[in-house]
């Protein structure tokens, strides 16, 4: 049968397509599938590029003398902050190297926000009456699960092709001072791709709001995570946020757990030196210093920051092979169908996949039963509540290229054979 959209099929042919596919199901769950594409994870082959870490460091100071064995240094190591500060855009003194999480480092900001407030709040954020935070969607759930964590309430903007729509952000923060922040994954956004403009950063930088302690969460997780050789660079926020006479607004995070290895990295905070001392004075009541060998050893490794940049190239060459597998299989069995619509990232981790409305849900559950787990629909959204049913990540980066092409022929016959139920179920006249 020819890629004719559902839509346009008589009710023969769209009889027949359904029973094709439940065909096609049935040969699939039978096939023994094991295959997993719900987290951004790095694949083994991935992490192996790491392993000189393993005999690194060779010695015990850094450029400057300092002994990386003992207590001290809560900023981190000073080499390290450099060779990241040239490539996250920031001053060494904006840049606290810590532990191997950036999420831990995003809900200590938060958690002390709430307990003590922000460098310029007038008074705790958890003796507000009410903490709202904006989240561009679909984003990222480990954002969303922070927030819920702590009862902060969660209010959806779109997230565009260029970013966060700015004009709706700006009409939610201009007169509500409840609002006191929101997230942004401002290079290849998890999981649409998007790559925030200069154009909307300026935007959120410079906007009035009405919390004076309005904060943007600058997640920029996947900054160096190029997928082809035309390189995507992120938006200045900390400078922009300073020339429009707001420079505690943002703070970035960032960190080597796609880099190097996922549980022994590197996590980066940066901000203005305000934010940074406000940081490291909470940061100091429970913590003498971080692991600066693992500092060190990262120094070693890498050398400089073209050896950052040489490094990503590698990764670039094991994953992009795989994102173009994704979209490979989905143009030959989705294009043309009218079933779904998927982006082609030039970075990041992930593939977003929009289906037919009402049938996210279905799909990974046929998805499922037939071996193959997805992340659950809803996840990019807060709350887990995804009001067209239509949004599912996919996460191509952990498996072989043949495991993605099965999983991505599983999820091609998933996602038909959902839109056929949906279709015929909704067609006057037509039975099943």
């Amino acid at each position: 049968m020819n890629a004719t959209a559902l839509a346009d099929l008589s009710a023969d042919d769209l009889a027949a397509l359904l029973q094709e596919q439940r065909a096609a199901y049935e040969d699939l769950t039978s096939a023994g599938l094991k295959l997993d594409l719900t987290r951004g994870k790095p694949s083994a082959q991935q992490l192996d590029l790491a392993d000189a870490l393993l005999r690194l460091p060779t010695t015990t100071k850094d450029s400057r003398g300092v002994d990386v064995r003992n207590y001290g240094g809560l900023e981190g190591l000073a080499d390290l902050r450099e060779m990241f500060a040239e490539l996250l855009w920031v001053e060494p003194d904006q840049l606290v190297a810590g532990g191997n999480s950036s999420l831990s480092i995003m809900r200590e900001c938060l958690v002390w926000m709430v307990l003590f407030g922000a460098v310029d709040s007038e008074r705790p954020w958890g003796q507000e009456e009410k903490v709202r935070f904006v989240c561009p969607v679909p984003g990222y759930d480990r954002h969303f699960t922070l927030l819920e964590s702590l009862g902060i309430e969660m209010v959806t903007v779109p997230m565009n092709d260029d970013g966060p729509d700015a004009d709706a952000v700006a009409a939610l923060v201009a007169d509500d001072p409840s609002v006191k922040g929101m997230w942004v994954v401002p290079t290849y956004a998890n999981p649409t791709g998007a790559v925030c403009s200069q154009d909307v950063a300026a935007r959120l930088a410079a906007m009035p709001t009405a919390a004076p302690d309005f904060k943007i969460f600058w997640d920029n997780a996947y900054a160096l995570h190029h997928l082809t050789e035309d390189e995507a660079k992120s938006a200045d926020i900390l400078t922009l946020a300073s020339a429009a006479g707001h420079p505690d607004r943002p703070v970035m995070f960032a960190s080597t757990s796609k880099i190097t290895y996922a549980g022994a990295g590197v996590a980066f905070l940066a901000a203005s030196t305000a934010n940074v001392g406000w940081y490291l004075g909470h940061l100091g009541n429970g913590s003498i210093g971080p692991d600066k060998v693992n500092h060190l050893r990262h120094v070693e490794f890498f050398g400089s920051p073209q050896g950052v940049r040489d490094h990503m190239v590698k990764h670039r060459e094991i994953i992009a092979p795989k994102f173009a597998e994704v979209d490979r299989v989905l143009t030959e069995r989705l294009g043309g169908r009218g079933v779904a619509t998927w982006n082609t990232p030039t970075g990041g981790y992930f593939v977003n996949l929009d289906v037919v409305p009402g049938t996210a849900s279905r799909v990974v559950e046929l998805a499922k039963a037939a071996g193959v787990a997805l992340t659950p629909a809803g996840s990019s959204f807060p709350y887990k509540r995804d009001p067209e049913d239509t949004n599912i990540r996919l996460a191509p980066t952990m498996p072989p290229v043949a495991e993605v092409t099965a999983a991505m022929e599983a999820v091609a016959t998933c996602v038909l054979l959902a839109a056929a139920e949906k279709a015929v179920a909704q067609a006057p006249g037509r039975q099943a």
